[in-house]
């Protein structure tokens, strides 16, 4: 019987790890199945791009991993059962189980209201591409309005600083607000914040620092202050949320439902079980867990597939380096901000700003987009058999997990 391998997502983590596993591992051996609720995968650094109006091409998951042997599952996890090793999906057909033998959870995550009053009825986000292509359809008919409108984005992480430049510098036509619940970019150097604000400026977008948002309304937001402020559309990028079926199945979770794993993103709680991108609680080289970020699902994604790979073929299992450079952050497509950070995850003060930074950037989102849907590229003639399950397991055991 075939090594069942069930990959949960097709995000940036899932479909990397998916394709490279069937590059490296025998079909003689193993079966490899995705589930993904959508048919497409999702270049969500883009989505603010096409929120804002660009066009952003969608490639097939069915495309992407044409001729590697994958089966695409294409449905809606609901729960995971780590003790009998099965997955339950809901689909048109109205779903059922998946038997699994090493499961690969990166399921991701989705826009976190904080608990907020209206997020949920009111408010727009760029998490996924149907709620894009929503707030796009508003832009849309605000901009065919004679008096224009407003626009309101809460949250200055770098989704909402993306998103406020980009819809600024796009449609000039609407009035775009940045509310800051703190200083404006107080993660970057003192550089790279001054560049920002200048950008704002040009761009026209009005910034509230030390703003906090306690609920949204169809019509307007309510700060803690008393303040009322008018919008036509609310984006809420204020922080991420992970999925919550880690923390319902039994698997260890942290405080906020990330699966804790070893240095090899192996579950603490559950060997078969490996997690990576932001489902995945993975403590960096530098001692701090890795943030929410395409960077980190692509290390915490590579390294989840060498452990794979090592433990099944009985092979010596890679140490792949855990580290946050930096952040690249865009504003509109003809600037950008490049900051690096040190081993402390603090800003240094040293950043690159204007076309350089944003061809930087683009060119980071392309090698993304174009590894993922290039699974097959450098297919090996030969690929790994799977161990012997005693050999395979003795030497699992000798692996040192930190």
């Amino acid at each position: 019987m075939k090594h069942r391998i069930v990959v949960l997502g097709a995000g940036y983590a899932g479909a990397y790890v998916a394709g490279n596993l069937a590059r490296r591992l025998s079909p003689a051996d193993t079966e490899i199945t995705v589930v993904n609720a959508e048919p497409d995968f999702v270049e969500r650094l883009r989505l603010h791009q096409l929120a804002a109006g660009h066009e952003v091409e969608a490639l097939k998951l069915a495309d992407v991993f044409a001729g590697t042997g994958i089966r695409l599952r294409l449905a809606r996890v609901t729960a995971v059962d780590p003790e009998h090793q099965v997955v339950a999906v809901a689909d048109a057909d109205g779903g059922g189980e998946l038997g699994y033998d090493t499961l690969l959870y990166a399921l991701g995550s989705h826009v976190a209201d904080r608990g907020v009053p209206g997020v949920a009825e009111h408010a727009f986000d760029v998490t996924g591409r149907p709620s894009a292509l929503r707030l796009r359809e508003r832009l849309d008919s605000l901009g065919r309005r004679d008096e224009g409108g407003s626009v309101l984005v809460v949250g200055d992480g770098l989704t909402g600083i993306e998103t406020a430049t980009e819809i600024a510098e796009t449609r000039p036509g609407l009035s775009v607000t940045l509310v800051a619940r703190g200083e404006l970019g107080d993660r970057l150097s003192a550089g790279a914040r001054s560049h920002l604000r200048e950008a704002c400026d040009r761009l026209g977008i009005t910034v509230l620092e030390h703003t906090s948002v306690e609920a949204v309304e169809a019509t307007r937001v309510l700060c803690a202050d008393g303040t009322a402020l008018a919008s036509d559309a609310t984006v809420w990028t204020a922080g991420f949320a992970v999925n919550p079926i880690a923390a319902a199945s039994g698997l260890e979770v942290t405080q906020n439902g990330q699966i804790v794993v070893d240095r090899t993103m192996r579950s603490v709680s559950h060997p078969n079980v490996y997690a990576a991108g932001d489902s995945a609680h993975a403590i960096g080289d530098n001692g701090r867990p890795l943030p929410m970020s395409c960077a980190s699902a692509g290390y915490t994604g590579r390294q989840a597939m060498e452990a794979i790979v090592g433990r099944l073929t009985g092979r010596k299992i890679a140490n792949i380096k855990l580290v946050y450079p930096g952040n690249h952050i865009s504003l509109g497509r003809r600037d950008g901000i490049l900051q690096m950070v040190d081993d402390e995850a603090q800003a240094k003060p040293k950043y690159v700003g204007g076309r350089k930074a944003a061809r930087i950037k683009a060119g980071i989102v392309r090698i993304s987009l174009w590894a993922t849907s290039h699974p097959t590229f450098g297919m090996p003639k030969r690929k790994r058999r799977l161990a012997a399950p005693d050999a395979s397991a003795e030497k699992a055991a000798r692996v040192v997990a930190y």
